[in-house]
């Protein structure tokens, strides 16, 4: 059956000479995985191109159940990224947003609330013009309430713990090992009222930014799925 949807371009994975396999977060059917025909000739139907990571596409598909990659039939994207593909910051935030989504999002099934947050998170990205360096925190953060792992910050005190496995601040020292000292916990105290719109006031360091980071991803990785280091990470850590 033929359906029309829009879809977030995670990625893309070499198939055969003659296909290969885009991976894409859509509003209607969660993370899916296209049959992509290699472009060939002047005017191929689908054109390769619009699979750059982050893409938001507007797209005809066919859908089976049972089937582990569906079938892409037309595609065309729904705005330009000109920035996400020449701004050299942008670039580098672009490929590590869109490797943790394919990690994160691996196992999600339909869930339009978060389709809409990151479609606007990458219009944003491709407008903004201050705050880049913290654009991936304030992303990792606003995503937690769509996945219902949000925080809870009702002990968020100057001297408290965070407990990574229960997600939620604490007084005293957990028993268990996923948590952070008080000082890891400040910095994500601070962080938890973060989002795209005042994103360039949070003014931190490289080295307490590279700190979140790491705090965000072992948070993630306790409460989602657990996923391997990610490459691009290392790139973005020296741009931003």
């Amino acid at each position: 059956m033929l359906h029309k949807t829009e879809g977030i371009v995670l990625g893309t994975t070499s198939y055969s000479d003659a296909y290969s396999i885009a991976h894409l977060f859509t509003r209607d059917f969660g993370r899916v995985s296209y049959l992509l025909p290699m472009s060939r000739g002047k005017k191929p139907k689908i054109r390769t191109s619009l699979f750059f990571p982050l893409s938001v596409l507007h797209m005809e598909v066919e859908h089976m159940p049972l089937r582990e990659v569906q079938k892409l039939k037309d595609a065309e994207r729904q705005f330009p990224l000109y920035e996400l593909c020449t701004n050299m910051t942008k670039v580098s935030l672009a490929f590590f947003i869109s490797e943790f989504l394919s990690f994160i999002l691996r196992e999600s099934g339909h869930n339009e609330l978060a389709f809409d947050y990151l479609k606007n998170s990458v219009e944003t990205l491709e407008a903004a013009e201050k705050g880049l360096a913290n654009f991936h925190l304030a992303l990792m953060m606003g995503l937690t309430r769509f996945l219902g792992i949000y925080p809870n910050t009702e002990f968020a005190g100057e001297h408290s713990f965070f407990d990574l496995q229960n997600g939620e601040f604490v007084v005293n020292e957990p028993r268990h090992s996923y948590y952070l000292n008080r000082r890891e916990s400040s910095y994500l105290r601070d962080l938890y009222r973060i989002h795209y719109g005042n994103m360039h006031l949070f003014r931190l360091s490289r080295n307490n930014r590279n700190v979140i980071v790491d705090q965000l991803l072992d948070y993630y990785r306790l409460h989602v799925c657990n996923f391997p280091p990610l490459k691009s990470l290392e790139v973005l850590r020296e741009m931003v």
